[in-house]
């Protein structure tokens, strides 16, 4: 592999380019941005762009089976591709209430058939497959978190959450988690970004699987990855300083909706692999992002299981 020196990223920029989803995009006519929540879409435009969940998750329907490469530049010129594979590690959907009625319905529906999606679990007691301290995840709806649904109008309804508390090798990649969980919540396929409020959010955990050509044992390349997601439309026009570079958001504006980590935590973090930039912005960036997404779950008083155990909080 040739790296392009004049226009060479450092490796954290490249894995953080690599793992960014890029959203096919739609738009709302004019007629119909009206509708939208006030609250989270103040502005007034021709034209809102959005993007549809069940885009989203097929993003990552090839890196669930086959991992995503990262490109990455070793001391002495060498260079290899580190493939990582996603696993969700949490999410949280918050909707305004119009929504959440039109969801009612439709899971309600979705109830009738519900024992299509009981191999997803073991057989411990409903009671504990929602409580998540019990069992080995949390996942919570609407329908079994009355008391969380009537939030402030500007966080919204909670649709759903999930945090996954299994070890990483009891996990199934997140496309397949997606698949599953969605059989019982629809709307995780047929809600769009314009419905969500701006507390919406997502964790993905990044797994090292291997990496080519093989044979090398660098310590830097066991590192994994905690990145955190907007998925409401209310950030999209924010820019995201220095998280690449101008031709490169050009063409993902090109390609559609860029959804890139606002947040980063890491485990297993050796060596210099990822600390390349020899001006250390990749050591500033690592703290930055990683305060952001600290400052991001206690505003929203969120014990994420995962983003504990990679920064070595231990939780009574």
């Amino acid at each position: 592999m040739i790296f392009d020196k004049g226009s060479m990223q450092s490796n954290l920029e490249c894995f953080l380019d690599c793992i960014t989803p890029v959203v096919p995009s739609q738009f709302i006519p004019k007629s119909e941005t009206r509708n939208l929540n006030r609250l989270w879409h103040p502005w007034e435009r021709e034209k809102v762009e959005y993007f549809r969940l069940g885009d989203l998750w097929n993003c990552f329907d090839e890196w669930s089976a086959y991992g995503t490469g990262v490109p990455i530049n070793l001391d002495g010129g060498e260079t290899l591709v580190q493939y990582y594979v996603p696993y969700l590690s949490a999410i949280q959907i918050f909707t305004s209430n119009s929504s959440l009625n039109c969801l009612r319905e439709e899971t309600e529906s979705v109830y009738e058939t519900r024992d299509s999606f009981s191999d997803w679990y073991s057989d411990e007691s409903e009671s504990e497959k929602l409580s998540g301290w019990d069992g080995c995840s949390s996942e919570e709806g609407v329908f079994e978190q009355e008391s969380l649904r009537h939030l402030n109008d500007r966080l919204g309804y909670l649709y759903f959450q999930y945090f996954e508390r299994t070890t990483p090798y009891g996990r199934v990649p997140l496309m397949d988690k997606i698949s599953g969980l969605s059989r019982r919540y629809p709307g995780l396929m047929s809600l769009r970004s314009v419905d969500l409020s701006p507390a919406s959010w997502m964790a993905v955990a990044w797994y090292p699987i291997y990496h080519i050509p093989m044979g090398r044992t660098i310590k830097g390349l066991s590192t994994c990855f905690l990145t955190y997601h907007t998925l409401s439309s209310s950030f999209q026009d924010m820019e995201l300083e220095n998280e690449m570079g101008s031709a490169e958001k050009e063409r993902k504006k090109v390609e559609g909706i860029s959804l890139p980590p606002f947040g980063l935590a890491t485990y297993k973090m050796q060596g210099n692999v990822w600390i390349s930039d020899k001006s250390g912005r990749d050591q500033e960036r690592l703290v930055s992002l990683l305060s952001v997404a600290d400052s991001w779950l206690k505003q929203l008083r969120v014990q994420h299981h995962d983003f504990n155990y990679f920064t070595g909080i231990r939780r009574g």
